[in-house]
């Protein structure tokens, strides 16, 4: 980060409106997907997901070393011993639903999503992906060691994901590992994502740019050009106070405000900016407390 006044707004890893930035890996990297073979990131540890947004456990046994669905974030890290608490077993029938907080997933050429699946027996499971958390694409099943999914032809080449659920298939779950074991899932066709808070962009209603944040917008363009991205999108969100055209309208024009101010700038200079709004259809917090509809109420850069 440029400085102390930016942390504060902007988000380029793990959480959204964090005070600290965790530093990850955006270097290409390969990782062991458990079954002695390796899969090669382009963004390094900033593929992988992030936080736990549900765990179902299904039925049958589950050694405790494998309960925590907090094992299947991060980068993969399965030593080869069933017990080494690196994954999660879903359990018979059981899910979890995963959030990239730093990225996305995004269609590319090839395969688009990892998911490493490990422990003593190799079980399929099925796949959906969500943009907002509550809408979701149905991907059918998949098979598990590395399972290597391309979302090409599936969905809308312009869309972009940050959740993803995983569910048991209800087969085979006679271990004391039941169910699928997820070690790690990653984003290979993954963008850069950062978040801005709306309070410090724009007044109340308002889609003028404030004077404080032409120093946040001038320090975020050197990220994005030290990013070096081809192009990007502005995307603009809000809460769910006032009707839905009003706000649509409100998250579009402050999208635009933030593309012409970032058009503008020399670091961008003829890079392809395009802006949309999504008012108050993507919620990342609940919209029943006035600190979720702060969260709400921001602006997001999707690199590519």
């Amino acid at each position: 980060m440029h400085s102390s006044f930016l942390s504060l707004i902007l988000t380029v890893t793990l959480v959204a409106f964090a005070g600290q930035v965790a530093a990850q890996s955006t270097e290409s990297r390969d990782y062991q997907d458990g079954k002695r073979g390796k899969v090669t990131l382009p963004q390094g540890d900033r593929s992988f997901a992030d936080v736990v947004v549900d765990y179902h456990r299904g039925t049958g046994e589950i050694e405790q070393t494998a309960g925590d669905p907090q094992a299947a974030l991060h980068a993969p890290d399965f030593s080869g011993d069933v017990d080494d608490g690196s994954f999660l077993s879903l359990g018979c029938d059981g899910s979890v639903i995963l959030q990239f907080t730093d990225n996305a997933l995004i269609d590319v050429e090839g395969p688009d999503l990892y998911v490493f699946e490990v422990g003593p027996n190799v079980e399929a499971m099925s796949l959906a992906i969500s943009e907002d958390g509550k809408t979701w694409e149905e991907l059918g099943e998949i098979s598990g060691g590395r399972a290597e999914v391309d979302i090409s032809g599936r969905v809308a080449a312009d869309r972009n994901f940050r959740y993803v659920r995983l569910t048991d298939d209800g087969i085979d779950c006679g271990t004391r590992f039941a169910g699928s074991d997820i070690d790690a899932v990653a984003a290979i066709g993954s963008t850069t994502r950062f978040v801005l808070d709306g309070k410090v962009l724009f007044a109340v209603d308002s889609t003028e740019l404030r004077e404080e944040a032409r120093a946040a917008l001038d320090a975020l363009a050197e990220d994005i050009a030290e990013a070096d991205l081809d192009r990007f999108r502005v995307v603009g969100h809000t809460d769910s106070e006032g009707s839905n055209a009003y706000n649509l309208e409100l998250s579009r024009q402050r999208a635009a405000s933030v593309q012409t101010y970032l058009g503008r700038h020399p670091d961008l200079e003829g890079m392809a900016i395009t802006s949309e709004g999504r008012g108050e259809t993507e919620p990342v917090a609940s919209n029943a407390t006035e600190r979720g509809r702060a969260r709400n109420r921001r602006v997001e850069i999707i690199g590519h």
